[in-house]
């Protein structure tokens, strides 16, 4: 479990294919207080760590994760967002974000405010429902406030401490971004969805 608030960027210093599967070896300051089979959110996809040496650790992606999200499409010297996941006693400052991103989604606007900078993003239509007005969403393994909800499309803002400590300040119209839903909406709906059911 995370929160959607990034602790620190890591650089992809590494891709390596094996079968279906992707190895990345990652490059971040705190690969030192990282231990092998520790959960880390990699943009908002929970991966585990498999191997560390020295500034560099690796973890795996398997095809349904290369399926659901943008890592299939990760480049050597890419900016990820890096969380560790969250501890018991921690303060929640984000939203409850499972690592387990729903799909991508793609910038269709950025612009810059006075002190600020909007981006537009547009998703399936099928997760429509999941998405309300003030609601929270996580994009990119950030948590953050969406607004101006469309059928398939929401807009966040990121502040200058956002947009300097995570990839935000990377992201341009017509790049690709993981998605999580709320995970609360998801379960609602799908109660809506099979209201009579019971447990066994």
């Amino acid at each position: 479990m995370f929160t959607g608030i990034i602790e620190a960027l890591a650089t992809v210093a590494g891709i390596r294919h094996e079968g279906s599967n992707i190895h990345f070896v990652m490059r971040s300051a705190i690969t030192t207080e990282l231990k092998i089979d520790q959960s880390v959110a990699h943009n908002g996809v929970c991966l585990t760590v498999v191997a560390i040496e020295g500034d560099t650790y690796t973890v795996t992606a398997v095809a349904e994760t290369l399926a659901k999200t943008n890592l299939g499409k990760w480049a050597v010297g890419q900016k990820v967002n890096l969380e560790r996941s969250l501890r018991v006693g921690d303060r929640l400052d984000g939203h409850f974000v499972q690592g387990h991103a729903d799909a991508t989604a793609t910038c269709i606007e950025k612009r810059t405010l006075d002190g600020s900078w909007l981006f537009r993003f547009r998703f399936p239509e099928r997760y429509a429902a999941l998405v309300i007005e003030k609601g929270s969403i996580c994009i990119n393994g950030v948590s953050l406030t969406v607004f101006d909800v469309g059928a398939n499309e929401c807009t966040v803002t990121i502040i200058p401490y956002t947009y300097e400590h995570t990839n935000f300040g990377q992201l341009e119209a017509g790049d690709e971004v993981n998605i999580e839903f709320d995970v609360l909406g998801k379960y609602m709906l799908r109660m809506q969805q099979f209201p009579t059911g019971t447990l066994a």
